[in-house]
């Protein structure tokens, strides 16, 4: 009888910028999956941001989309935010973002969406991260 053949390990492959390449899905479990093999300096920012963004929303409906994680209020509600590894830094979207006061320092080709990009070096203000996601969740969410 032959040996049973086992699946090699189906660790995340890293895309260009080290952004980790998961399969789409939804709930908790698949953006934890991304942020597990989110590279280097990025993962424990990456783990800090989604428990930031579970702390402004309680009960917030998480799934990765485009090798994204993404956020809702909700199921069917539309999504308020997502963030993306890059070579030199992490960055948050805002698809809602030019309503935001004060508004995240980054352009969009979008007139709507405006991002935060986080440098290694850069920090995070919390306190002002925690005031955009809870203005953005109070505001209709993305389609996608």
């Amino acid at each position: 009888m032959p040996a049973k053949r086992t699946a090699p390990s189906a660790a995340p492959r890293l895309l260009a910028g080290g952004n980790p390449q998961i399969a789409k899905g939804e709930g908790d479990a698949t953006v934890q999956a991304y942020i597990a093999a989110m590279p280097g300096w990025k993962r424990p920012l990456g783990a800090r941001l989604d428990a930031l963004i579970g702390q402004a929303v309680p009960g917030v409906h998480k799934a990765v989309k485009w090798n994204s994680p993404m956020y809702a209020v909700a199921p069917g509600k539309g999504w308020f935010l997502s963030f993306h590894c890059f070579t030199r830094y992490i960055k948050v979207a805002f698809f809602r973002g030019a309503a935001l006061k004060p508004t995240p320092p980054e352009p969009s080709k979008s007139a709507d969406t405006r991002y935060l990009h986080i440098h290694e070096d850069g920090g995070l203000d919390e306190g002002q991260f925690l005031d955009w996601v809870r203005q953005a969740a109070a505001l209709p969410g993305e389609r996608m």
